[in-house]
């Protein structure tokens, strides 16, 4: 069964509530999973959302700040909330789809959001980019404790790190650039690696491909500068590495009235 699975920071989900309407309506995924809600739970937008078709919603959000939501057309078996971040932040959300998606294991979806890190990519004076770095090292770790499970398993969200030269404008001049400076790119290689993660949009996207889905709200035509970076992903498990059968950025989302500065990116899973 084809199964359709979206990611989107939308940046506030009840200023950007219209926009959601408008890719749910467009594009009808199974699946919606949002980062950056910024919103408390008994103020998230259940009932709209679920007068669209998501019967199951799962929230995970707090007053002002961060926040990750799954929005579900199928039945929901079981949710977690991992312990990655030493602060507290809502940043994390696992739900496993019951029988319904394709399995009688299920599927299990993990949603994140990742620290943005700061300006000044140096731990040992900007605390935002350390607890980046701390929270990137509980990830890695995390398969080892079951928390991050990888089997039938997809992980997806705004991982804030663009770790190819063509996830990048221009990999020189953001190579000491909070999102793609070394280290940061390391680790997001050694979390892929713990996990046995594939990166799906490069699957479908050959690496040499610029590819971006996060453009500056100080740009004043963010199109014609076309200065984007890849911030969000959609990595699956090895056993559905043959599963993903397509991977769409919906870039003209970045156009949408009182938008995002990231946009949705859908992938097809055939179960």
């Amino acid at each position: 069964m084809p199964l359709t699975l979206a990611t989107w920071n939308i940046n506030s989900v009840r200023l950007r509530l219209p926009i959601v309407r408008r890719f749910i309506g467009e594009y009808q995924p199974d699946i919606v999973c949002l980062q950056e809600t910024k919103c408390p739970d008994d103020q998230f937008p259940t009932a709209d959302l679920r007068a669209l078709g998501y019967e199951h919603i799962v929230v995970n959000g707090q007053k002002g700040y961060h926040g990750v939501a799954v929005l579900s057309r199928l039945p929901i078996a079981s949710v977690e909330r991992g312990l990655f971040c030493r602060h507290g932040h809502s940043r994390h959300l696992a739900v496993t789809l019951g029988e319904a998606a394709g399995s009688a294991s299920g599927l299990t979806i993990h949603n994140f959001y990742v620290p943005a890190g700061g300006d000044e990519p140096d731990p040992e004076i900007n605390d935002k980019f350390a607890h980046k770095l701390h929270f990137l090292d509980c990830m890695e770790a995390a398969p080892g404790n079951g928390t991050l499970r990888s089997q039938r398993a997809v992980l997806v969200g705004d991982l804030n790190i663009a770790p190819l030269e063509t996830d990048v404008w221009s990999h020189k001049a953001l190579l000491s650039v909070v999102s793609h400076t070394p280290v940061e790119v390391e680790r997001f290689g050694r979390v892929m690696r713990a996990g046995a993660w594939i990166d799906a949009m490069r699957q479908c996207i050959p690496a040499e491909q610029k590819l971006y889905t996060w453009w500056s709200y100080r740009s004043p035509d963010w199109a014609a500068a076309d200065k984007g970076r890849r911030l969000d992903h959609v990595w699956v498990s090895q056993d559905l590495g043959a599963a993903v059968d397509d991977i769409r950025v919906i870039k003209e989302a970045r156009g949408w009235d009182r938008p995002s500065d990231h946009v949705p990116v859908l992938a097809t899973l055939q179960l």
